[in-house]
């Protein structure tokens, strides 16, 4: 079976490209599916975790989504409920990708917020 591979090595933070991979053939035998990526596609765009080798398959856990949101950096957060929506800035407390639970700071009220990060990078806070 072919699984995608790294050309060169990949270090922990850096996006990886689809130049930095290439297709290797393996005994099927060999490789446990489900613990690696089977696509290029689903490689490109996402973040090294952990030293990927070259000429080696990807483990599914040494992946992980982009950050959207970063520590320290002001995210525009935003509340809708019914009509009303009311939009601040705020400074993450936490990394986070899509579909993560973040903490914020409220630069001007010193408050802590929590909320989901959105695919545009604005976190948004639920309504109970």
């Amino acid at each position: 079976m072919d699984l995608p591979v790294p050309r060169t090595t990949i270090y922990p933070g850096d996006t990886i490209s689809a130049d930095q991979i290439m297709d290797r053939a393996f005994l099927a035998h060999t490789v446990t599916r489900s613990t690696v990526f089977d696509s290029t596609e689903a490689l490109i765009g996402k973040v090294a975790r952990h030293r990927l080798l070259p000429g080696q398959p990807v483990p599914v856990n040494a992946i992980r989504d982009a950050y959207l949101v970063n520590i320290g950096k002001a995210s525009l957060v935003m509340f809708e409920v019914g009509g009303l929506s009311i939009t601040i800035h705020a400074v993450a407390m936490d990394n986070g990708a899509v579909g993560d639970v973040v903490k914020l700071r409220n630069p001007d009220s010193g408050v802590v917020i929590q909320g989901t990060v959105g695919r545009d990078g604005t976190v948004r806070l639920g309504a109970p």
